[in-house]
């Protein structure tokens, strides 16, 4: 299973990164031949020539297997998928395919479009879209899994990252077979029928949300009902981002996302449940059919969430196999379940959880009891402290790079937390699914209610207190891919020199360190030891900042600045990539004239003009005059002397529109950040 599921895997990737390297009638074409040649070579060669001649058509045709399936799943392939349609839609019919979720300022709810009206006449089309819907004249939003709906009006694809390192939004949802988006007032949306295919996820849905409707009424703080619902469901959106850093900082954020942690527990509560009843014939046939039942209900209530799939999965490999008393090997049981999940959801090893999950796992699996044995403890305490510590060690160690590639940061007193909230986290999931049982009865569930939040209000204290020590978090760690896969090649060398006690090994892990080093001493060299100046492309905010060797100068309006979360996704990857240690919005090289900012920099004189009533000089040289808020008059553009006019974030389309098509009569270069993306002068 390990050679058939890394083979798939090898297939599905081809597939994402080079979707058109081989038709796919080709690719079904060459499957079936592979697949004849592997039954052909079984009746004509020998024993001696078989096993390489059919290993490798059969494992072949799972590569094309692999290929042809991710092309199948995806969409945008099909000829009347959405992004196909050439006329303007007027109004489309849909499908909700997920809860409602509150955002700011609309609620945000996932839908497949089934047919579009274009034309005047309706046709048949595929294809999955965000909707917001605004909360302006709008209570909520009632709609279930499954409901049918009306929308007017013609969504919009994602726009690809508009700045510099940013997140590839676009890029992820793909992933999901979302292309398009669409932001509506509520008299644009009409529900035509509620849903009456009440299916498994509908059923799913609904059983989550009676989940949370529970813990919400027996647990009785904001931030305690957050945690249980997250440890619990799954449901992370009731954490607020303090209580989240905390969570990050402590090296704790793991329990948070119900996984193979959770799943793991439940498993092993059942196994000790049963354990009594191992001397009787079909005790281990009776543990099975309950384990599996009891996983698969789990996972029904938690909404059947990819990371809480790929665990069940994978404990219901080595439930099914226990009673045959078959020796299971835990790396051909994690590769079945990665098959499995990679047939049913191909996009999914581009999950990061998917990542995380396995090479967490793998990782424990290897090193865990290596690193036990080197110390023998006789105290009890002692020995359950030492095997948490080298679970920690071991899920770290494999996890460490890819943490560093995605979220760019290090909890350092993550064996000291561990100690703490795996245990606590542990009694948590246990108390909130006994509370979910015993709900009916409200005094028990009252008094259980009230120990689970004593008990979730300790973890979080300690969650707090860890963050709070010294060094807590190291973080703007700036890693590239190909760094992250070397830090994994030194992992292994160094196992693979304890293992085979070989000294190749060392001189390999020395290589990459050197190779490592080179790349990042570039890194240094080329993108922080220099000077750019950004204009940002920010929705409907105004965002200049100049880098100078590491430090940063940043102007912007204070909805911005003060905007944590859209400075970390749009801003901060462009601060990271460049070693930006300190920020500043006080700069010697900027002065004010008549309400007009000037940037003296680098030979370059640069103005700013955010305002209608501000006065600009006339036939002043000026490199590049940056404009916000529509503040620039057509009539001013006959008297400037400007190169070219650069247009941020906080101008409306249509004047952006109109303004360039005068700036060209006048024979000024424009430059628009809504369309073309952040404006880098380097």
């Amino acid at each position: 299973m390990l050679r058939i599921a890394v083979f798939f895997a090898g297939g599905v990737l081809l597939g994402i990164y080079q979707p058109d390297f081989i038709p796919f009638g080709l690719a079904i074409g060459l499957g079936v031949f592979g697949s004849i040649l592997f039954f052909a070579f079984r009746f004509f060669l020998t024993k001696n020539q078989l096993a390489l001649y059919s290993g490798l058509s059969g494992l072949l045709v799972i590569f094309l297997l692999g290929y042809s399936r991710l092309i199948f799943f995806t969409d945008s392939k099909k000829e009347n998928h959405i992004s196909k349609i050439p006329d303007p839609i007027e109004a489309y019919e849909a499908i909700v395919r997920s809860v409602p979720e509150e955002k700011v300022k609309s609620w945000k709810v996932e839908l497949e479009v089934v047919q579009a009206k274009t034309n005047h006449f309706w046709k048949p089309v595929t294809g999955k879209l965000l909707l917001y819907i605004s909360k302006k004249n709008n209570d909520g939003v009632t709609w279930r899994y499954g409901d049918i709906i009306l929308v007017k009006g013609s969504p919009q694809e994602f726009n690809p990252p508009g700045n510099p390192g940013e997140f590839d939004f676009k890029r992820f949802l793909s992933f999901k077979n979302i292309s398009h988006q669409q932001f509506v007032s509520i008299d644009e949306v009409q529900l035509i029928r509620e849903t009456t295919d009440k299916g498994f996820i509908y059923y799913s849905h609904q059983a989550r949300a009676w989940c949370m409707k529970k813990i919400n009424e027996f647990v009785t703080g904001k931030d305690e009902r957050a945690i249980a619902i997250a440890l619990v469901l799954g449901v992370t959106d009731g954490i607020d981002n303090d209580l989240q850093n905390a969570y990050a900082a402590s090296g704790a954020m793991h329990v948070l996302a119900v996984s193979g942690m959770h799943v793991g527990i439940i498993y092993a509560i059942i196994l000790l449940l049963f354990k009594p009843l191992n001397k009787f014939k079909n005790s281990k046939w009776v543990a099975a059919i309950v384990s599996l039942v009891c996983l698969w209900v789990f996972s029904f209530i938690t909404g059947n969430s990819p990371s809480v799939l790929r665990a069940v999965t994978m404990f219901s490999f080595i439930a099914i196999a226990r009673p045959f008393g078959m020796r299971t090997n835990i790396y051909n049981t994690l590769a079945a379940s990665a098959f499995v999940l990679l047939i049913y959801n191909p996009y999914l090893i581009m999950s990061v959880g998917f990542q995380l999950s396995y090479l967490a796992v793998l990782g424990i699996v290897y090193l865990q009891r290596p690193l036990y044995q080197l110390w023998e403890i006789e105290n009890t305490l002692g020995d359950w402290t030492w095997k948490i510590t080298c679970v920690s060690i071991a899920a770290q160690a494999s996890t460490f790079a890819l943490g560093l590639l995605y979220f760019h940061q290090f909890p350092t007193y993550f064996l000291i937390s561990n100690l703490f909230v795996i245990p606590l986290s542990t009694f948590v999931l246990i108390g909130g699914i006994f509370l979910l049982g015993v709900s009916s009865i409200s005094a028990l569930a009252t008094f259980v209610g009230v120990i689970l939040e004593w008990l979730i209000k300790a973890l979080n204290w300690i969650v707090f207190k860890t963050e709070a020590l010294p060094f807590s978090l190291i973080n703007d760690i700036h890693l590239t891919i190909f760094q992250c896969w070397l830090l994994m090649g030194i992992l292994v060398s160094f196992i693979l020199l304890f293992e085979f006690k070989s000294v190749k090994w060392l001189y390999a892990a020395f290589s990459l360190t050197i190779l490592f080093t080179i790349i990042q001493w570039n890194h240094f060299s080329t993108n922080v030891d220099q000077k750019q100046m950004v204009v940002y492309s920010v929705n409907n905010h105004k965002a200049i900042e100049f880098i100078d060797h590491g430090r940063s100068y940043f102007f912007a309006d204070s909805i911005l600045v003060n905007d944590d979360e859209r400075i970390r996704f749009h801003i901060q990857p462009n601060r990271l990539a460049h070693g930006i240690s300190k920020t500043d919005s006080d700069a010697r090289f900027a002065r004010k004239k008549e309400g007009v900012k000037y940037f003296d920099w680098d030979g370059k004189t640069i103005a700013w003009i955010d305002d209608k009533n501000d006065h600009l000089p006339r036939y002043v040289p000026i490199d590049y005059l940056v404009v916000s808020q529509n503040a620039l008059h057509k009539s001013h553009l006959a008297k400037l002397n400007v190169k070219q006019i650069i247009f941020d974030g906080s101008n409306s389309k249509k004047y952006i529109a109109s303004m360039s098509a005068f700036a060209v009569m006048n024979r000024i270069s424009t430059y628009s950040v809504f369309k073309e993306g952040a404006f880098i002068i380097q």
